[in-house]
C-alpha cells in the first residue's frame, strides 16, 4: 500500500467490487424491478376468441377438406370487455429493451464513482495528500464522459429514426440550452461566483511544486 498509495488500493478494490458484484446485485436493475413499475400481460388467443364470441380454427386437415386454403387473421371488435392483467417488471422484461445493458452498467459505475469520490475528499480533509493525485476527480470526469457517449448514442439513434419527433425533442432541448448558456454568460460574476479561481490556482501551486520537484520548472520558464 505504501509504493501504489492508498487512492490506488481503493481503486483498485472498488473496481474488482464492480466486476463481481453488479451482475448479481445492481442499483440500476434494482430501480428498475423493485416492484413500483407494472407491465400488463398480453391476452392470449384463446381469451380474445373468447370474449369477442368466436370459435377456435379448425385443424388444417379439416381445412383441407372443406376445401379452405388458408387460415384468415384474428380480429377482435373494438368494445369488448377485456381486462388485462398488471404485473410487476421484472429483470427478465427489462433486458429485451434498448440500451438497458448501457444504462445498468452507466448507473452502477455512476454509483462507484460517487463511492471513490467521496472517500478520497474524506482521506484529503483527515491526511494532508496535496501531493497525490486526487483519483476520485478522475472517476468523476470519466463518468461524464461515458454519459456524454450514452447521451451520442440515443442521440445518433434518434436521428436515424424515421420519425422526426425525437428529432425534433433533441433540436428543440439544444437550442435552449443554449440559450441558458448565453443568458449565463451575461450575468454578473458575483451572483455566479462558485470559487473556481481559488481552485485553479490551489492547482497550479500543486504543480509548481511538483514540477520542481522533479526538474520541470526551469524548461519551462526558459521555452516561455
Amino acid at each position: 500500500m505504501a509504493v501504489m498509495g492508498v487512492q490506488m488500493v481503493v481503486t483498485l478494490l472498488v473496481a474488482s467490487v464492480m466486476q463481481r458484484v453488479s451482475p448479481h446485485y445492481s442499483l440500476a436493475r434494482w430501480l428498475l424491478c423493485n416492484g413500483s413499475l407494472f407491465r400488463f400481460k398480453h391476452p392470449t388467443e384463446d381469451e380474445l376468441r373468447a370474449l369477442s364470441g368466436k370459435q377456435k380454427p379448425k385443424a388444417k386437415k379439416e381445412r383441407r377438406i372443406n376445401g379452405i386454403a388458408d387460415e384468415k387473421p384474428l380480429t377482435v371488435p373494438r368494445d369488448i370487455d377485456l381486462h388485462l392483467e398488471a404485473t410487476p417488471v421484472t429483470a427478465v422484461d427489462a433486458l429485451v429493451l434498448r440500451y438497458f445493458l448501457e444504462y445498468q452498467w452507466f448507473i452502477d459505475f455512476s454509483l462507484y464513482s460517487t463511492i471513490i469520490y467521496l472517500f478520497t475528499e474524506g482521506y484529503y480533509c483527515l491526511v494532508d495528500a496535496h501531493n497525490e493525485i486526487n483519483i476520485g476527480v478522475l472517476w468523476c470526469l470519466m463518468t461524464v464522459l461515458f454519459s456524454i457517449k450514452v447521451l451520442f448514442t440515443m442521440m445518433q439513434h434518434y436521428f436515424r429514426s424515421e420519425e422526426g419527433g425525437e428529432r425534433s425533442v433533441c433540436l428543440t432541448f439544444a437550442f435552449f440550452f443554449m440559450l441558458i448558456a448565453m443568458i449565463v454568460m451575461i450575468i454578473r460574476e458575483e451572483y455566479l461566483e462558485f470559487g473556481l479561481e481559488p481552485g485553479i490556482n490551489s492547482i497550479c501551486h500543486n504543480l509548481e511544486i511538483l514540477l520542481k520537484q522533479r526538474g520541470w520548472l526551469l524548461s519551462y520558464v526558459s521555452a516561455s
